[in-house]
């Protein structure tokens, strides 16, 4: 499965952006998913991810009551809506597919990535 991600950009702390990661293939319910970031100079890290069916969810402590992750299967898509955006979101933001349908934070877990996003938090 290839994934392309969009959505990234610059905002001012306080605002919000939605990502999108679009999945090609007529198999994207199989997969679960998921979104990592990676600052400059830092490890990958976890962000959210969500099972196949879409009902269940993880977040990240960092990120919890502030992204919102979600998928439409019709639409071979999945959502990462951030509010509340901080500085410390400046990041790089990546989409995974993980084969099975279910979903994981470690980031070895996961069979395919997207390139990747660039949000811009300024202060």
């Amino acid at each position: 499965v290839q994934l392309q991600a969009s959505g990234g950009g610059l905002v001012q702390a306080g605002g919000s952006l939605r990502l999108s990661c679009v999945a090609s293939g007529r198999t994207f319910s199989r997969y679960g998913m998921g979104w990592f970031r990676q600052a400059p100079g830092k490890e990958r890290e976890f962000a959210a991810a969500i099972d196949w069916s879409g009902y269940r969810t993880y977040y990240a402590d960092s990120v919890k009551g502030r992204f919102t992750i979600s998928r439409d299967n019709a639409k071979n898509t999945v959502y990462l809506q951030m509010n509340s955006l901080k500085p410390e979101d400046t990041a790089v933001y990546y989409c995974a597919a993980r084969t099975g349908g279910l979903t994981t934070a470690y980031s070895h877990e996961y069979d395919y990535w997207g390139q990747g996003t660039q949000v811009t938090v300024s202060s």
